[in-house]
């Protein structure tokens, strides 16, 4: 077999079939699309937006830090009424930090702390590639059809059609859909931005659900750069102290 390989990998750089080969597989461009998305540790701000059906709006700021491939800690900046409150993601647990009342609280990923349509785990996004893996790969033109299934059962959406652009290697439009096969919501991306630091994605993330109709969220993203930190950002006992980040 391992012969096989070899004459198979030998043909295919002699007949120009590597890029097929290469572009076919579906774990490594998942892979590509979390690193074009976001660098692997990070800080960046952006903005919520809930729209209701009769057109009024809600909008929240937040500061965002990951490390690796399981750690994320968002802060709201604003609106006022939600100023100091920070969300703490470690793996798949979630938890919620309020100063009113001074000591973390769990919460679940298809909870949402802003309302709307994104859910927390939408808010505190994992790598595609830490929470699923790739069950298809098609091409589609210019774009790629990848078919993800989530790797645990703790994972908000049970599966996943990614359509992704084949140039930059990043989403256009995902949709998440339960385990019964019911379709829970599709994210769009678009605008895409030029960020620096090599950063080239998507700063306009739109969402919208069958289960809830008329209802819009939107997410944009204002800055997003590459930044390391200690692990003891992570922690419960940091949470009250995150703004000193900033």
């Amino acid at each position: 077999m391992k012969r096989i390989s070899i004459v198979l990998t030998t043909a295919a750089l002699l007949f120009g079939l590597a890029p097929l080969l290469y572009a076919l597989d579906g774990e490594e461009i998942l892979r590509q699309v979390d690193r074009n998305l976001n660098p692997e540790s990070y800080e960046m701000y952006r903005k919520l937006i809930n729209i209701e059906p009769d057109s009024s709006k809600k909008e929240f700021v937040l500061y965002t830090i990951k490390k690796g491939q399981d750690r994320m800690v968002a802060l709201f900046l604003s609106p006022a009424s939600e100023k100091g409150r920070t969300t703490l993601r470690l793996d798949d647990n979630m938890w919620l930090y309020m100063p009113s009342v001074g000591k973390p609280l769990r919460i679940t990923s298809l909870q949402s702390i802003v309302g709307g349509v994104f859910n927390n785990s939408d808010i505190l996004r994992l790598d595609y590639s830490k929470e699923y893996t790739v069950e298809s790969t098609k091409e589609e033109g210019d774009h790629y059809l990848l078919g993800l299934k989530a790797r645990s059962g703790t994972v908000a959406y049970d599966s996943l059609a990614m359509l992704v652009d084949k140039k930059n290697v990043i989403p256009i439009e995902t949709r998440c859909y339960a385990s019964s096969g019911i379709l829970i919501k599709t994210l769009h991306y678009s605008e895409i931005k030029d960020f620096g630091e090599g950063i080239v994605r998507p700063s306009m993330l739109e969402t919208d659900s069958p289960l809830q109709k008329g209802y819009r969220s939107v997410m944009l993203f204002a800055e997003i750069k590459a930044r390391k930190f200690n692990d003891e950002v992570f922690t419960l006992s940091f949470l009250p102290k995150v703004e000193e980040l900033r």
